[in-house]
């Protein structure tokens, strides 16, 4: 250690006053330099004089000598690799040379921040700062680099800060740092970062390490809590684009009764209308309803819940926003009635075959290109393409034995349901909704099943299952038939399980609840009887499957897949920090699920959107959401085995491969799922086992304990005194509540929502829309005469018209499609798994089993022997096999619901 004095001065020249002075400016110096970031120039007293007071500058200090130690440091190789996406959309050719020219001049700060806290302070050490600079351009992928002198003392590098100096926001891809004793860091980000000039803040990433809170590393506790409460913000003001906050509000958006008294709709969330909660967006509130936000266009998601490039260029031209910008004008313009229904099967079949009539547009061209991927637009005819229904049997859709399949193996295989109680009953006051007892007889059911045994031995045999939606629609059937071109009935169907493990369809109850003028009106339909009988039974079909067609996309798909997820990913980024072991392993569950729930309220759930023209609730589909939230929706009932045993469908037998039995045998969405389900929960349990090897550890995570209280009690919070929440106290607690999370997300939404097109495309399979009533409930002789010369135009009249079969079609053939950055069930190896032997040892298992799974299914539609999956011109069950290519396959499990 050597002693160094200020330059040209030397101890024995100073005087007293000197001397006080020359330390003094030693020390500024010296805190100048540190903060800069040139570091390690340490001072150390050797003597202490006698304290003495300056009457110059009123400045008392101890006399010392100095002795200053130059500390060794290590050079660091900084690269960033970037995407100029922001800064360089919407630009001309011409001017993408000159934007990259300006960018070369721009500069990205940052600092290295230690992992370990100063042993003499017991505070954060020093960042160590500096600039990156432009070095090489490929596209909009460019690469910076720079260097950090590092000292030696300054330990492991935890984490990195960035301030975006550009203009525009940037995303960062990555930062790589060499020549550090640690060994090359590689801090995967895959974040967009704010310009400095909308937000000072800077952002901070973390290295790809997993720590449980208390093992977090002691130089980044306080930089830990920082960010969660960056992410939770202040709960004021309207959110901007570049933000990344996440809070809570309720479904106050989906109404616009500024622009139209008719399109004001209830708030849903609270005590009136419970529902899940969204992502706050804090715009102003309309005019005419205080409770209500204005709309806009342009919905807020914290940023990083946006789609990447490639997602949102094929959603822009391939998904529901080309359906509306694109195809609805071309329809509207094409039909000079837009309530015409079709006028035979033959004209539906033309839409695949020769194609629907379109004027022709000043921007055809354009329009061509927008909708390529969803239909065929050629000599100005709209094509679409043929669904895998009937393209494999043109006429399987009017069988009831199709029917009653796809009840297990279609695209709502949720709702199917054992019948448990004899005789059926609702549940409703009588005085409102008159005599509870179904016209559904045991004298009706036993001639209908030919006499093969008894009521009591089919209850018994666990023979009779139904499709119940009788007491949730029938209290909105009077509302719903005071609006033009729709109607609605409270509706049970019946099945039969024959020995071959099929079920066939024997009864279907329709009922009209009584009015100011009229009474209870209900009917029975079979489908045996004569001729008359059989076209009265196709048309209760027509209105079975238009309430099966809302329940599914309402609440199958939309409430349980989409909805109830929101909570969890809010819940996930307030309090599970991004170095969490929980939140490391949910990430990939989330993707892209804020964004397409924010499009959806724009389109598709929105007053006198997509749903609300097209299905039999009409302006009362979400709140029929809503209701069936209220009544039925149980976090504890989500997971697929606890879902299967609530509907009769399955029991517990310990002796069973996966813990169940299955009252079906033949039921491919709950055979399936149940080998993705183990699939996913012995990785789940596999990953959480390593990183809580005590319960006390669970009990004591206080971000894990906050995200589950408020996963109850903010983001559901209008249920959240309810007693079957699961509590959070061991690994099997952790791991059941995980493994429920993971399965909606990824199978539970494969299952419901990439066969749309396939089994809806061919709207008479699956019509979302019942748009007449029965013809023997109040007939008239005209409905009556018709019936009996031209009963196919009877039924044409109830389908939907040919503009709402149009638009539902482009919306279904679209979220069927998986995009080519789709990312796959056990396919994408989190940065932070590959770090550590044994999470990648699991997550390699994983994948290997779901390649297990893959060849299981592929068997199981080779045996003939389940008709439910196999058999001349049937769809063979592979919505849950878990791999897919990009496009409309029928197939794949994506991570996340992400369309």
């Amino acid at each position: 250690m050597t002693t160094i004095y200020p330059p040209k001065l030397q101890p024995k020249m100073l005087n007293a006053h000197q001397t006080n002075h020359s330390a003094r400016s030693l020390f500024l110096l010296q805190n100048s330099f540190m903060a800069a970031g040139k570091l390690p120039i340490r001072a150390v007293p050797i003597r202490r004089q006698r304290r003495k007071s300056c009457s110059v500058c009123s400045f008392s200090s101890d006399i010392r000598a100095v002795k200053i130690t130059k500390e060794k440091v290590v050079t660091v190789n900084a690269v960033v690799n970037v995407k100029l996406t922001g800064l360089l959309s919407n630009l001309g050719l011409g001017k993408v040379e000159d934007t990259i020219n300006d960018v070369q001049g721009e500069k990205l700060l940052l600092e290295l921040v230690s992992a370990e806290l100063d042993p003499k302070t017991g505070l954060e050490k020093k960042t160590v700062r500096g600039h990156v600079d432009w070095v090489s351009q490929d596209g909009e992928d460019a690469k910076y680099q720079g260097k950090f002198d590092v000292p030696t003392s300054f330990g492991d590098v935890g984490a990195v800060l960035v301030q975006n100096e550009f203009g525009k926001e940037i995303f960062l891809k990555d930062v790589v740092l060499g020549g550090i004793s640690q060994a090359p860091v590689h801090i995967v980000c895959n974040s967009w970062v704010h310009s400095k000039s909308d937000n000072p803040e800077k952002r901070i990433f973390f290295i790809n390490k997993s720590y449980l809170p208390s093992q977090t590393p002691s130089g980044l506790k306080t930089l830990r809590q920082k960010e969660l409460e960056s992410l939770r913000g202040n709960g004021k003001g309207e959110r901007k684009t570049f933000d990344r906050i996440y809070d809570y509000d309720t479904y106050n958006d989906l109404g616009d009764p500024d622009s139209n008294d008719d399109l004001a709709r209830p708030v849903l969330g609270g005590k009136k209308h419970p529902y899940p909660r969204r992502c706050r967006t804090g715009r102003e509130k309309t005019k005419k309803d205080p409770l209500s936000e204005k709309r806009s266009s342009n919905m807020y998601v914290p940023r990083d819940e946006a789609f990447s490039q490639v997602k949102q260029q094929e959603f822009t031209s391939v998904t529901v926003s080309s359906a509306l910008n694109g195809l609805l004008p071309l329809i509207r313009g094409a039909l000079v009635d837009t309530n015409l229904g079709f006028p035979t099967f033959k004209a539906i079949g033309e839409l695949f075959d020769k194609g629907v009539p379109i004027p022709l547009h000043e921007n055809q061209g354009l329009l061509e290109t927008v909708v390529s991927k969803v239909t065929d637009i050629k000599d100005d005819l709209l094509r679409f393409d043929t669904p895998e229904l009937v393209e494999r049997d043109n006429f399987s859709w009017s069988r009831d034995e199709e029917f009653a399949r796809q009840t297990l193996a279609g695209i709502n295989p949720c709702s199917i349901q054992l019948v448990t109680e004899w005789p059926l009953k609702s549940e409703l006051d009588p005085k409102i909704y008159g005599p509870p007892e179904s016209a559904i007889t045991t004298e009706l059911v036993e001639r209908e099943i030919k006499g093969i045994m008894t009521i009591d031995e089919a209850l018994q045999q666990k023979k009779l299952f139904m499709l119940d939606y009788h007491d949730l629609l029938l209290p909105y059937v009077n509302k719903v038939r005071e609006l033009e071109g729709t109607t609605l009935y409270g509706s049970r169907t019946l099945f039969f399980l024959t020995h071959e493990n099929i079920l066939t369809p024997i009864a279907i109850e329709l009922t009209r609840p009584p009015t100011n003028d009229k009474p209870l009106w209900k009917q029975v339909f079979t489908p045996n009887g004569d001729a008359t009988d059989s076209w009265l039974w196709r048309l209760a079909k027509v209105h079975v499957l238009a309430h099966d067609s809302g329940y599914h996309e309402l609440v199958s798909h939309w409430l349980r897949t989409h909805c109830c997820m929101e909570p969890y990913i809010i819940a996930s980024n307030r309090q599970l920090s991004a170095m969490h072991p929980i939140y490391k392993l949910l990430h990939p569950h989330f993707r892209y699920t804020m964004r397409i729930n924010a499009l959806a309220r724009t389109a598709l759930i929105n007053a006198s959107g997509i749903i609300e023209d097209s299905f039999s609730p009409a302006k009362y589909s979400m709140e029929l959401s809503s209701v069936v939230y209220d009544k039925f929706w149980q976090f504890d009932k989500q997971g697929l085995p606890a879902d299967l045993i609530s509907r009769g469908m399955a029991i517990e037998d310990p002796t069973a491969k996966h813990g169940l039995k299955l009252t079906i045998e033949d039921y491919p969405f709950a055979s399936d799922g149940l080998l993705l389900w183990t699939a996913i929960k012995q990785w789940v349990s596999d990953y959480v086992n390593h990183y809580y090897q005590d319960p006390n550890l669970i009990e004591s995570d206080q971000e894990l304990q906050a995200w589950w209280t408020e996963v109850r009690t903010k983001g559901h919070e209008d249920k959240k005194d309810e007693p079957w929440w699961p509590v959070l106290r061991t690994q099997d607690d952790l791991i059941e509540i995980l493994t429920t999370i993971i399965w909606v997300a990824s199978a539970h939404h494969a299952a419901v929502n990439f066969g749309q097109y396939a089994y809806g495309g061919y709207f008479p399979n699956r019509p979302t829309i019942a748009r007449t009533n029965m013809p023997t409930e109040d007939p008239t002789e005209q409905e009556l005469q018709q019936l009996l010369k031209k009963p196919e135009l009877s039924l044409m009249h109830c389908y939907p018209s040919q503009l709402q079969a149009a638009l539902v079609m482009a919306v279904l053939i679209v979220l069927s499609t998986h995009s080519s950055d789709e990312e796959y069930l056990g396919t994408q190896n989190e940065p932070s798994w590959t770090e550590d032997p044994v999470v990648k040892k699991a997550y390699e298992q994983f994948n290997k089993n779901l390649k297990e799974v893959e060849g299981i299914i592929d068997a199981r539609n080779k045996d003939l022997k389940l008709k439910n999956r196999t058999g001349a011109g049937v769809v063979p069950y592979q919505l849950l096999k878990p791999f897919s290519k990009e496009g409309l396959t029928g197939m794949g499990v994506p991570n996340s619901t992400s369309i």
